[in-house]
Parts: C-alpha cells; structure tokens; sequence
C-alpha cells in the first residue's frame, strides 16, 4: 500500500509572505466587499505583468473575484499579524471586520487596497481548475509600494517579521517572531 505525500506537512518549512486578496460583488443593496488572507500570490510575467492566487474551488470569496473579474492583493507588512488573523476566518466574520478595516477603493477596480507594504490592483485575465482549487491570473493593473516596510511571513504554522531583508537567516533563524 502506497501512503499519500504528506504535502501539507512538506509545504510547512516553505515560507510565503502574507496577502490579504479583496473583490466584491455588485449588488441590489449596494456593493458587497470580501476580503480573505491568502499566502499563494505568485508572479508569473513582467511582460505583460501577471500575477497569481489560489482558492478553494467552492470559495464564496472566489464567487465574487469571477463575477467581477477584479480584486487586489495587499502584501501585508510585518505589525500586521491581526490583520491576517482576522480575514483568515469564515466568510461571516470577515464581514464584521471589513466595515472596520483602513482601505479605500482601488482606483483601477473598485476592490479594497489595504494599508500596508505593496499592492496590486488586478484584472482576471485567466482561470484554471486544478485538483481542488482555481488558479486565477491577474493583469496588473496599478501597483504600490514601500520599500522599507518589513515583511510578514508564514512558516512553520506561525507568522513572522523578516525585518531586515538584507538579513539572511541563519539555521533555525526567520527574523524577529511576532
């Protein structure tokens, strides 16, 4: 008998910075904004600039990305461990926390930009289904960012500041834990 890769548990030394993906839906009420913390942002071309998020297949929140077609990715600095702890829970939570949440509507697509180290404003350009999640590509739109801001990582089950990115990690080492 063949034991099934344990990609779960492969994947927990992998360190990935930490997004919070926005989109809405239009609706008869008005518009209805989502958010949900993500760590599967990856660059895929400069040329055209195209970027890349993964979600569940059955995701609401990835309801409403393919509805629009637009969303943005704010790539979380590193005093912003609440924040993804807060659009990391159900759907009906996040709600809650978005009316409290400092954005403001992405000029280029009406998704939420976050306070924070960088955004991207993007437009679907591309969705695969793949085992069990959609893999959805984005045409960058506009972007913003800060140099100097630390960044968030998630490794090992935990969040952590990589606050010098000149820093490199020693053995054992990913900067100051939070």
């Amino acid at each position: 008998m063949t034991m099934a890769p344990d990609l779960r548990g492969a994947m927990r030394t992998f360190a990935t910075g930490v997004c919070v993906a926005t989109t809405y839906r239009d609706t008869p009420g008005g518009r209805r904004h989502d958010a949900v913390t993500v760590n599967s942002l990856g660059s895929i071309s400069l040329d055209p600039p195209l970027v890349s998020l993964s979600f569940r297949k059955e995701s609401a929140f990835l309801a409403d990305l393919l509805e629009t077609g637009r969303w943005v990715v704010s790539i979380l600095p590193a005093d912003a461990r609440d924040v993804a702890r807060r659009f990391a829970g159900p759907r009906a939570s996040r709600f809650s926390e978005i009316a409290v949440l400092e954005a403001k509507p992405g000029e280029r697509t009406g998704a939420l930009v976050l306070d924070g180290a960088s955004w991207l404003e993007c437009a679907l350009a591309e969705k695969f289904d793949l085992g069990d999640h959609t893999l959805v590509v984005g045409e960058v739109l506009a972007t913003g960012h800060d140099r100097h801001a630390p960044a968030l990582v998630f490794v090992h089950g935990g969040y952590h500041a990589v606050t010098d990115p000149r820093h490199v990690a020693g053995p054992g080492q990913w900067g100051e834990a939070l």
